[in-house]
């Protein structure tokens, strides 16, 4: 039984090849999948617009707020941390002296270098000071946040 079901599934695909049907929609497949490809490839990569690192968007509104009142933060109150929140909190990180690169809005390893080190000496992080946002680093920053 096993060699008639290998016999008739081998026939089966040898007719199927030979009339071009799988051929065919191989090279259409393959077409598509350039075409895919080549759209995809000539799209910018771009930084994520909105990085709350944990926080709702009712903590987020908190900190934008502070940041409004102290570090020149002038956009919309809106529960989502973007580029414009990100430099007033680089402007406080740099203010707190423990940032000293770009004001650029980007929450790169620097930026969560900075913020560890504030976090760790008044918000209860004891993690290590590595530039990733961690759980530990999430947590700190909520107590940050709405402190």
């Amino acid at each position: 039984m096993r060699a008639l079901t290998r016999t008739i599934v081998s026939v089966t695909a040898a007719v199927g090849i030979a009339a071009g049907g799988l051929a065919g929609a191989g090279a259409a497949f393959a077409d598509s999948a350039s075409a895919t490809q080549s759209s995809v490839s000539a799209q910018p990569a771009v930084a994520a617009a909105v990085n709350n690192l944990g926080l709702t968007s009712a903590e987020a509104k908190e900190l934008q707020t502070w940041l409004r009142t102290y570090w020149e933060y002038n956009d919309d109150i809106d529960g989502q941390l973007g580029t414009n929140s990100w430099k007033a909190m680089q402007r406080y990180l740099r203010g707190a002296g423990d940032y000293n690169d770009s004001i650029d809005g980007i929450v790169g390893p620097n930026t969560i270098k900075a913020l560890q080190r504030v976090l760790k000496r008044s918000f209860g992080y004891t993690g290590a000071i590595d530039g990733i946002a961690g759980a530990g680093t999430k947590a700190a920053f909520k107590r940050f946040a709405v402190a």
